[in-house]
C-alpha cells in the first residue's frame, strides 16, 4: 500500500519556507511565437513586455531590498544576451540567477536535441556574463520530459518546474523545488487583448488567495513558491499587493525566507534527501479496448 510522505523537516527553528522567484521572460516568449515567416508583426505585446525591463524589474528589486528578501531570477539566454546588464545587476544586489530556456522555447515545440543545445548555450551565456556556471533551472511553461531531467542531472543542476509536492523532493536524481500555478501572477493578471484572454483578477482578490496559501503552507509545514513576472507584477497596483504579502511573511520568525538555490542545497545536504523521491517513468497510452472500444 502506498504510504503518505512524512512531514518535511526544515532548518531548526523553522516551520515553513518562502521563496520569491521572478521569471524574467521579457520578449522571449513573444519572439518564440513569432518565429514563423507568416507571423503578424505588431507592437502591442512587445511594448507590454518591455515595461518589465524599463520599470518593472527595478521596482521589484527595490521592493525586495526594502524587506531584505533575496530573490531567484530565472532568465532566458536570449534575454541575457540582449540585456547584458541584468544578470550582473541581480547578483550585485545579492540575488541568484537561474536558467529559463534560451528563447523561452516550449517543450512541446522542441526536440531532445534542441533542448540540449539550448541548455548548453544558456549555460555558456551565464558563465560568460557572471564568471560562473548557473546552478538551477526552471522550464518555460513549467513542463519537463525525462530527457530534460537527465540533462539537468548531467550538468549538476537543481530544478524548479514541477508540482509533485509542496516541499522539495527528488525527480530522477535531480532536486526539485516545486512551483504552483495558483501562486503565479500571470495566471491571475496576464492580459494581452488576444482571443481567449480573461479579465484580469482584482489584486485584492489575489492577495487574499496568496495569504490563504501562505498561512496554510505555514500551518502544514510546506513551501510557498511565489512566482512573478517583471512586466506583470511590476505594475504599481500589483506591486503594492506584493508589499503587503512580504510584510506578513517576513514578520513570521519561524518562516524560512530563502532563495530557491538555498532551499535546493539544504535539501540535498539534509536528512530529507532520499526520503521524498519520484521517478520519471511516464505511463504508456491507455488501451481503449479495455473499455469496449477498438
Amino acid at each position: 500500500m502506498v504510504q503518505p510522505w512524512p512531514r518535511y523537516q526544515w532548518p531548526e527553528g523553522k516551520r515553513s519556507a518562502f521563496c520569491f522567484s521572478v521569471d524574467v521572460d521579457e520578449d522571449a516568449p513573444y519572439l518564440w511565437t513569432q518565429r514563423g515567416v507568416d507571423a503578424p508583426r505588431t507592437l502591442g505585446q512587445l511594448e507590454q513586455r518591455h515595461f518589465g525591463q524599463r520599470l518593472g524589474i527595478w521596482r521589484i528589486l527595490d521592493l525586495l531590498d526594502r524587506f531584505g528578501v533575496k530573490g531567484s531570477f530565472f532568465v532566458p539566454g536570449a534575454v541575457a544576451v540582449a540585456n547584458p546588464e541584468i544578470l550582473p545587476a541581480f547578483l550585485e544586489r545579492g540575488h541568484e540567477v537561474g536558467l529559463h530556456g534560451y528563447f523561452h522555447e516550449l517543450v512541446a515545440d522542441s526536440s531532445d536535441t534542441e533542448f540540449t543545445a539550448a541548455l548548453e548555450a544558456s549555460i555558456e551565456v551565464f558563465r560568460g556574463q557572471t564568471g560562473t556556471a548557473p546552478k538551477g533551472f526552471r522550464s518555460p511553461a513549467w513542463e519537463m520530459t525525462p530527457h530534460m531531467v537527465r540533462e539537468l542531472r548531467r550538468h549538476g543542476l537543481w530544478d524548479s518546474s514541477l508540482m509533485g509536492a509542496d516541499h522539495p523532493y527528488e525527480v530522477g536524481g535531480v532536486v526539485e523545488v516545486p512551483v504552483q500555478w495558483a501562486t503565479d501572477d500571470a495566471i491571475h493578471y496576464k492580459f494581452s487583448g488576444t482571443a481567449g484572454d480573461r479579465t484580469p483578477a482584482s489584486p485584492l482578490a489575489v492577495l487574499e488567495s496568496w495569504r490563504e496559501e501562505w498561512e496554510g503552507q505555514h500551518q502544514y509545514g510546506g513551501l510557498l513558491m511565489l512566482t512573478v513576472h517583471d512586466w506583470v507584477s511590476g505594475r504599481v497596483q500589483r506591486l503594492r499587493i506584493l508589499e503587503k504579502l512580504l510584510a506578513q511573511v517576513t514578520a513570521e520568525p519561524t518562516a524560512w525566507v530563502a532563495t530557491v538555490g538555498e532551499v535546493a542545497a539544504y535539501h540535498a545536504a539534509s536528512a530529507n534527501a532520499g526520503r521524498f523521491v519520484a521517478g520519471t517513468a511516464i505511463p504508456g497510452p491507455v488501451e481503449l479496448r479495455r473499455f469496449g472500444r477498438g
